[in-house]
């Protein structure tokens, strides 16, 4: 249950968080993009079984391979893509950490 608090709480809480902290006067916009960086665990369809909750998404989903966080470090650096890539790393940051909490 822990594991499941956490995991979801770093999915959802600590973006809100950030949006709060750091971006004030957009909050919204940016939790909507850290909410939207959830669209990467599409990948989890393409594999079989679709959900399994002994599985590390790192490494192991094309999304959550290093060629793609290679692409969302990129993503850092242009001014326009830089909250993008902020969420999209901290997605696989939450994943990494429940890899650790298997």
């Amino acid at each position: 249950m822990f594991r499941l608090v956490t995991h979801y709480g770093f999915h959802f809480l600590i973006p809100l968080g950030i949006a709060l902290l750091f971006f004030p006067k957009q909050w919204k916009k940016v939790y909507f993009i850290f909410i939207g960086a959830m669209l990467i665990d599409l990948d989890h369809l393409l594999a079989d079984p679709i959900f399994d909750p002994n599985r590390c998404s790192i490494g192991f989903h094309f999304l959550h391979s290093i060629y793609a966080i290679i692409g969302y470090i990129i993503l850092l650096f242009p001014k326009k893509t830089r909250i993008i890539g902020v969420a999209l790393l901290w997605h696989i940051i939450t994943d990494q950490l429940d890899c650790w909490m298997m």
